[in-house]
Protein backbone atom coordinates (compact mmCIF):
# COMPACT_ATOMS: atom_id res chain seq x y z
CA UNK A 1 0.00 0.00 0.00
CA UNK A 2 2.88 2.71 0.76
CA UNK A 3 4.58 1.09 -2.41
CA UNK A 4 1.50 2.56 -4.07
CA UNK A 5 1.05 5.91 -2.56
CA UNK A 6 4.63 6.70 -3.56
CA UNK A 7 4.00 5.77 -6.70
CA UNK A 8 0.98 8.30 -6.99
CA UNK A 9 2.42 10.89 -4.89
CA UNK A 10 5.46 11.11 -7.48
CA UNK A 11 3.28 11.02 -10.65
CA UNK A 12 1.33 13.67 -9.07
CA UNK A 13 4.49 15.72 -8.32
CA UNK A 14 5.41 14.96 -11.93
CA UNK A 15 2.44 16.19 -13.34
CA UNK A 16 2.33 19.14 -11.24
CA UNK A 17 5.97 20.00 -12.24
CA UNK A 18 5.53 19.10 -15.82
CA UNK A 19 2.51 21.80 -15.59
CA UNK A 20 5.12 24.12 -14.18
CA UNK A 21 8.19 23.80 -16.58
CA UNK A 22 5.81 24.08 -19.41
CA UNK A 23 3.80 27.27 -18.07
CA UNK A 24 7.47 28.75 -17.90
CA UNK A 25 7.86 27.78 -21.36
CA UNK A 26 5.28 29.32 -22.43
CA UNK A 27 5.81 32.65 -20.80
CA UNK A 28 9.21 32.85 -22.33
CA UNK A 29 8.44 32.15 -25.82
CA UNK A 30 5.63 34.45 -25.94
CA UNK A 31 7.64 37.38 -26.81
CA UNK A 32 9.06 35.87 -29.70
CA UNK A 33 5.85 34.43 -31.02
CA UNK A 34 4.70 38.25 -30.82
CA UNK A 35 7.27 39.17 -32.74
CA UNK A 36 7.01 36.71 -35.63
CA UNK A 37 3.64 37.20 -35.97
CA UNK A 38 4.06 41.17 -35.68
CA UNK A 39 6.60 40.54 -38.41
CA UNK A 40 3.49 39.98 -40.72
CA UNK A 41 1.42 42.91 -39.82
CA UNK A 42 1.80 46.66 -41.14
CA UNK A 43 0.59 47.87 -37.78
CA UNK A 44 1.93 51.33 -36.92
CA UNK A 45 1.63 50.26 -32.73
CA UNK A 46 2.40 47.09 -30.50
CA UNK A 47 -1.05 46.40 -30.21
CA UNK A 48 -2.71 44.04 -33.67
CA UNK A 49 -5.22 41.07 -33.81
CA UNK A 50 -5.06 38.12 -35.37
CA UNK A 51 -6.71 39.03 -38.21
CA UNK A 52 -4.28 42.13 -39.31
CA UNK A 53 -1.80 38.89 -39.67
CA UNK A 54 -0.73 38.11 -43.43
CA UNK A 55 1.59 35.55 -44.32
CA UNK A 56 2.96 37.22 -47.27
CA UNK A 57 6.90 38.30 -46.25
CA UNK A 58 6.39 41.66 -47.62
CA UNK A 59 7.69 43.22 -44.28
CA UNK A 60 10.86 40.95 -44.60
CA UNK A 61 11.06 41.66 -48.78
CA UNK A 62 11.13 45.13 -47.84
CA UNK A 63 13.65 44.74 -44.78
CA UNK A 64 16.63 44.01 -47.60
CA UNK A 65 15.11 45.80 -50.36
CA UNK A 66 14.19 49.55 -48.67
CA UNK A 67 16.41 49.43 -45.87
CA UNK A 68 19.62 47.63 -47.54
CA UNK A 69 19.98 45.20 -44.51
CA UNK A 70 22.26 42.78 -46.37
CA UNK A 71 25.04 45.56 -45.75
CA UNK A 72 24.43 44.86 -41.72
CA UNK A 73 24.13 41.71 -42.05
CA UNK A 74 27.14 41.07 -44.07
CA UNK A 75 29.18 43.26 -41.66
CA UNK A 76 27.49 41.23 -38.75
CA UNK A 77 28.13 38.24 -39.72
CA UNK A 78 32.28 39.04 -40.49
CA UNK A 79 32.50 40.78 -37.17
CA UNK A 80 31.01 38.15 -35.09
CA UNK A 81 33.00 35.39 -36.93
CA UNK A 82 36.51 36.82 -36.34
CA UNK A 83 35.77 38.10 -33.24
CA UNK A 84 34.75 34.80 -32.38
CA UNK A 85 37.81 33.62 -33.74
CA UNK A 86 40.07 35.11 -32.58
CA UNK A 87 38.80 35.28 -28.78
CA UNK A 88 38.82 31.53 -29.68
CA UNK A 89 42.87 31.51 -30.15
CA UNK A 90 44.44 34.15 -27.70
CA UNK A 91 42.26 32.98 -24.54
CA UNK A 92 43.05 29.60 -25.23
CA UNK A 93 46.65 30.29 -25.87
CA UNK A 94 46.67 32.64 -22.67
CA UNK A 95 44.95 30.00 -20.39
CA UNK A 96 46.98 27.42 -21.30
CA UNK A 97 50.46 29.55 -20.38
CA UNK A 98 48.87 30.29 -17.17
CA UNK A 99 47.78 26.93 -16.32
CA UNK A 100 50.21 24.11 -18.03
CA UNK A 101 53.21 26.71 -18.14
CA UNK A 102 53.48 28.33 -14.86
CA UNK A 103 56.11 31.08 -14.60
CA UNK A 104 56.74 33.01 -11.39
CA UNK A 105 54.29 35.56 -10.88
CA UNK A 106 51.80 34.07 -12.94
CA UNK A 107 49.19 33.93 -10.03
CA UNK A 108 49.75 37.47 -10.14
CA UNK A 109 49.53 38.07 -13.69
CA UNK A 110 46.45 36.35 -14.04
CA UNK A 111 44.78 38.09 -11.13
CA UNK A 112 45.66 41.31 -12.81
CA UNK A 113 43.81 40.35 -15.62
CA UNK A 114 40.49 39.23 -14.08
CA UNK A 115 40.36 42.06 -12.62
CA UNK A 116 39.73 44.10 -15.77
CA UNK A 117 36.24 42.46 -15.78
CA UNK A 118 35.51 44.79 -12.80
CA UNK A 119 36.02 47.84 -15.39
CA UNK A 120 32.95 48.24 -17.01
CA UNK A 121 33.34 48.75 -20.69
CA UNK A 122 31.59 52.53 -20.92
CA UNK A 123 34.69 53.30 -18.78
CA UNK A 124 37.39 52.13 -21.22
CA UNK A 125 35.02 53.12 -24.52
CA UNK A 126 36.14 56.78 -25.10
CA UNK A 127 40.05 55.85 -24.15
CA UNK A 128 39.81 53.21 -26.81
CA UNK A 129 37.52 55.29 -29.37
CA UNK A 130 39.94 58.20 -29.07
CA UNK A 131 43.14 55.66 -29.95
CA UNK A 132 41.15 54.24 -32.58
CA UNK A 133 40.70 57.82 -34.00
CA UNK A 134 44.44 58.74 -34.03
CA UNK A 135 45.24 55.71 -36.01
CA UNK A 136 43.11 56.03 -38.07
CA UNK A 137 41.13 52.91 -37.63
CA UNK A 138 37.69 54.27 -37.78
CA UNK A 139 34.66 52.94 -39.93
CA UNK A 140 37.06 49.36 -39.94
CA UNK A 141 36.01 45.86 -39.20
CA UNK A 142 39.27 45.73 -36.52
CA UNK A 143 38.41 48.62 -34.69
CA UNK A 144 34.41 46.85 -34.47
CA UNK A 145 36.54 43.34 -33.81
CA UNK A 146 39.64 44.56 -31.10
CA UNK A 147 37.35 45.82 -27.99
CA UNK A 148 35.70 42.44 -28.27
CA UNK A 149 38.54 40.26 -26.56
CA UNK A 150 38.55 40.26 -23.27
CA UNK A 151 39.46 38.39 -19.84
CA UNK A 152 36.31 36.03 -19.71
CA UNK A 153 37.29 34.23 -22.20
CA UNK A 154 40.62 33.49 -20.68
CA UNK A 155 39.09 32.65 -17.21
CA UNK A 156 36.55 30.05 -18.60
CA UNK A 157 38.94 28.10 -20.48
CA UNK A 158 41.53 28.24 -17.79
CA UNK A 159 38.63 26.59 -15.82
CA UNK A 160 38.27 23.95 -17.53
CA UNK A 161 42.22 23.25 -18.79
CA UNK A 162 42.79 22.68 -14.74
CA UNK A 163 41.11 19.03 -15.74
CA UNK A 164 43.60 18.21 -18.31
CA UNK A 165 45.91 15.96 -16.98
CA UNK A 166 49.51 17.07 -17.22
CA UNK A 167 50.57 13.52 -17.85
CA UNK A 168 48.79 13.72 -21.52
CA UNK A 169 51.07 16.64 -22.03
CA UNK A 170 53.91 15.22 -20.54
CA UNK A 171 53.85 11.82 -22.30
CA UNK A 172 53.46 14.40 -25.72
CA UNK A 173 56.46 16.31 -25.09
CA UNK A 174 58.81 12.68 -23.90
CA UNK A 175 57.92 11.33 -27.34
CA UNK A 176 59.19 14.64 -29.01
CA UNK A 177 56.17 16.81 -29.50
CA UNK A 178 57.06 20.63 -30.00
CA UNK A 179 54.60 23.02 -27.95
CA UNK A 180 52.70 23.97 -31.05
CA UNK A 181 51.74 20.00 -32.31
CA UNK A 182 51.16 19.40 -27.51
CA UNK A 183 48.51 22.57 -28.26
CA UNK A 184 46.90 22.31 -31.08
CA UNK A 185 47.16 18.29 -31.18
CA UNK A 186 46.51 17.11 -27.16
CA UNK A 187 45.21 20.14 -25.80
CA UNK A 188 42.48 21.76 -27.96
CA UNK A 189 40.79 18.68 -28.45
CA UNK A 190 40.59 18.36 -24.80
CA UNK A 191 39.58 21.88 -24.48
CA UNK A 192 36.57 21.57 -27.39
CA UNK A 193 33.38 21.94 -24.97
CA UNK A 194 34.75 25.41 -23.47
CA UNK A 195 36.03 26.46 -26.27
CA UNK A 196 32.45 26.00 -27.74
CA UNK A 197 30.66 27.47 -24.77
CA UNK A 198 33.13 30.74 -25.01
CA UNK A 199 31.77 30.99 -29.26
CA UNK A 200 28.19 30.99 -28.01
CA UNK A 201 28.80 33.67 -25.39
CA UNK A 202 31.29 35.67 -27.59
CA UNK A 203 29.07 35.14 -30.92
CA UNK A 204 26.02 36.35 -29.13
CA UNK A 205 28.10 39.52 -26.93
CA UNK A 206 29.39 40.19 -30.81
CA UNK A 207 26.09 39.73 -32.62
CA UNK A 208 23.87 41.86 -30.13
CA UNK A 209 26.70 44.62 -29.58
CA UNK A 210 24.81 48.18 -29.88
CA UNK A 211 26.96 51.41 -28.35
CA UNK A 212 30.17 50.65 -29.66
CA UNK A 213 29.32 49.88 -33.39
CA UNK A 214 27.26 52.67 -33.15
CA UNK A 215 30.18 55.03 -31.45
CA UNK A 216 32.73 53.83 -34.19
CA UNK A 217 31.19 53.69 -37.01
CA UNK A 218 29.58 56.68 -39.05
CA UNK A 219 29.76 55.16 -42.21
CA UNK A 220 26.26 53.44 -42.91
CA UNK A 221 28.31 50.48 -44.92
CA UNK A 222 29.87 49.41 -41.88
CA UNK A 223 26.68 49.51 -39.31
CA UNK A 224 25.66 46.28 -37.88
CA UNK A 225 22.15 45.00 -37.67
CA UNK A 226 21.61 46.43 -33.94
CA UNK A 227 22.02 49.79 -34.91
CA UNK A 228 20.47 49.36 -39.14
CA UNK A 229 17.40 47.88 -36.68
CA UNK A 230 17.56 50.85 -34.59
CA UNK A 231 17.23 53.10 -37.46
CA UNK A 232 14.28 51.40 -39.02
CA UNK A 233 12.13 53.17 -36.11
CA UNK A 234 10.82 56.11 -38.03
CA UNK A 235 10.55 60.24 -37.27
CA UNK A 236 7.04 60.32 -37.11
CA UNK A 237 5.11 57.03 -37.26
CA UNK A 238 6.63 53.49 -37.59
CA UNK A 239 5.80 50.59 -39.28
CA UNK A 240 6.82 47.45 -36.54
CA UNK A 241 5.68 45.09 -38.71
CA UNK A 242 9.33 46.01 -40.91
CA UNK A 243 10.98 46.35 -37.46
CA UNK A 244 9.90 43.27 -35.99
CA UNK A 245 10.46 41.34 -39.70
CA UNK A 246 14.32 42.88 -38.85
CA UNK A 247 14.31 42.23 -35.30
CA UNK A 248 13.27 38.46 -36.87
CA UNK A 249 15.93 37.84 -38.87
CA UNK A 250 18.72 39.42 -36.17
CA UNK A 251 17.57 36.85 -33.62
CA UNK A 252 17.82 33.81 -36.14
CA UNK A 253 21.65 33.62 -36.46
CA UNK A 254 22.21 33.31 -32.52
CA UNK A 255 18.90 30.65 -32.12
CA UNK A 256 20.45 28.59 -34.79
CA UNK A 257 23.70 29.15 -33.53
CA UNK A 258 22.62 27.93 -29.86
CA UNK A 259 20.50 25.24 -31.05
CA UNK A 260 23.05 22.97 -33.19
CA UNK A 261 25.93 23.53 -30.53
CA UNK A 262 23.74 23.04 -27.24
CA UNK A 263 25.17 19.63 -25.83
CA UNK A 264 28.42 21.12 -25.94
CA UNK A 265 27.32 24.41 -24.13
CA UNK A 266 25.62 22.67 -21.41
CA UNK A 267 28.82 20.28 -21.53
CA UNK A 268 31.48 23.23 -21.56
CA UNK A 269 29.59 25.37 -18.68
CA UNK A 270 28.82 22.37 -16.27
CA UNK A 271 32.71 21.01 -16.61
CA UNK A 272 34.23 24.85 -16.44
CA UNK A 273 32.44 25.73 -13.42
CA UNK A 274 30.93 28.92 -14.09
CA UNK A 275 27.79 29.46 -13.06
CA UNK A 276 25.19 32.46 -13.62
Amino acid sequence: MNDVNKSLSHRVSMIILGAFLGLLAIIACFPFVYMLLLSFTNSTSLRFSLSDVHLDFVNYKDVFEKTKFIFPLKNSVIVAFFTCLINALFCSMAAYGLEKKRFAGSKGVFALYMATLAVPGQVTMIPVFLMMRDMNLMNTYFALICPSVDAFGVFLIKQFMSSVPDELIEAGQIDGAGEIYTFTKIVIPLIKPALVSLTVFTFISAWNGFLWPLVICSDSKMQTLPVALSLLKGKFDTNYGLVMAGSTLTFIFPFLLYAFLQKQFVEGIALSGVKG
